[in-house]
């Protein structure tokens, strides 16, 4: 029963929000399949907010997510860009991590692209134990116990374990 309790990976997920669409959505387009070797995926608004110019169906960003041995590749050289330092702030109630970096440019491995500039990125960790695919699943879904979710102190735990993370207090 150890095994099922063992937490793990399920996906990183690298975002830009341009906030219109153009010439910095295309940017940030090549900047994330210039990090990841992957095509990203524009997001669309689906709000009208009429003060800021934007109605629906409106590309205002792009992501991408990758999974597995990618996933965990990247991730050491995202926490490498901030340091391997993160504040305890940035892992919600699920355990989940979401922090951003400022400049691609902190990376270690990207290099500076002149037609991209300087621009920054959010990454989002999801993770997940075995026996989880049941609040996910189609037929007969169900709630994960109490008793196997994910808390902030285990989720602390993980990330200082396998990549020696430093959490601060803020």
């Amino acid at each position: 029963m150890a095994d099922m309790k063992e937490i793990r990976i399920e996906k990183l997920t690298l975002n830009i929000g341009t906030g219109k669409p153009g010439p910095e959505l295309e940017k940030a387009v090549k900047l994330l399949s210039n990090i990841t070797g992957k095509k990203p995926v524009e997001t669309m608004t689906s709000k009208r907010i009429p003060t800021w110019g934007i109605r629906p169906g409106l590309k205002i960003g792009c992501k991408v997510t990758l999974r597995g041995k990618e996933a965990e590749a990247l991730l050491k050289r995202l926490f490498a860009a901030v340091d391997n330092k993160v504040s305890l702030r940035k892992i919600d109630n699920n355990g989940n991590l979401s922090f951003g970096i400022k400049e691609y440019l902190d990376i270690p491995g990207a290099e500076y692209d002149i037609s991209v500039g300087i621009m920054g990125l959010n990454a989002a960790v999801t993770l997940s134990r075995p026996g989880y695919r049941i609040k996910l699943r189609k037929l007969k879904q169900k709630q994960v116990g109490a008793r196997h979710v994910i808390t902030k102190e285990q989720s602390q735990a993980f990330f200082q374990d396998k990549y020696g993370i430093k959490f601060e207090e803020q």
